[in-house]
């Protein structure tokens, strides 16, 4: 009996966001499944102008390909595999990598500004650490770099090895200490 470890209740009912990787091309599908099931779920998307033989369309695609966002608790973690098009949960240090609510947040907060946005692997050097003083963003921080002559503002988010590019004014931004 000393065996067992002991939950409390609060503890398997404290939703948290995780990472979920989806099959190709069924980010939305799978957000909309999961919102069906009562399950809060978050996909970032981005406008874009998509071009075929025959006309030209506004469409949503997702900035991170591949991932949608659950907040769920202990009861609900297993009924977001049993979805369709839900793979499996991001593992980090042996354990479901738990995505920061403030990390959720500036994602909704960039998706929701008319920021260009770039999703790009992490192989980005700490740069000068910034934070947003103007604008739709006031008040997000992050790295600032340059890339190819135009400077944009990188937020990391852990554990998943991805950067959100930001296009934003230098005027936009204030230098801030580690």
């Amino acid at each position: 009996m000393s065996d067992l470890i002991h939950i409390s209740p609060v503890q398997l009912q404290t939703p948290l966001w995780y990472a979920v990787y989806t099959r190709s091309r069924s980010e939305k599908k799978v957000m909309e499944n999961l919102t069906a099931k009562g399950i809060e779920a978050y996909v970032p998307l981005r406008k874009v102008m998509r071009q075929w033989s025959d006309r030209k369309r506004m469409v949503e695609e997702p900035i991170i390909r591949s991932y949608c966002f659950v907040k769920v608790s202990n009861i609900e973690y297993y009924e977001v595999l049993n979805t369709p098009g839900a793979v499996r949960y991001i593992w980090f240090s042996g354990k479901p990598a738990v995505i920061p609510d403030r990390q959720i947040e500036t994602l909704k907060a960039i998706t929701g500004s008319d920021v260009e946005v770039e999703c790009l692997p992490d192989t980005f050097q700490p740069g000068i650490r910034v934070r947003v003083n103007a604008g739709p963003l006031i008040g997000l921080s992050g790295e600032l770099v340059n890339i190819s002559n135009k400077k944009k503002v990188i937020i990391r988010i852990d554990h998943l090895n991805q950067v959100i590019t930001l296009s934003i004014s230098p005027m936009l931004i204030e230098i801030v200490k580690w």
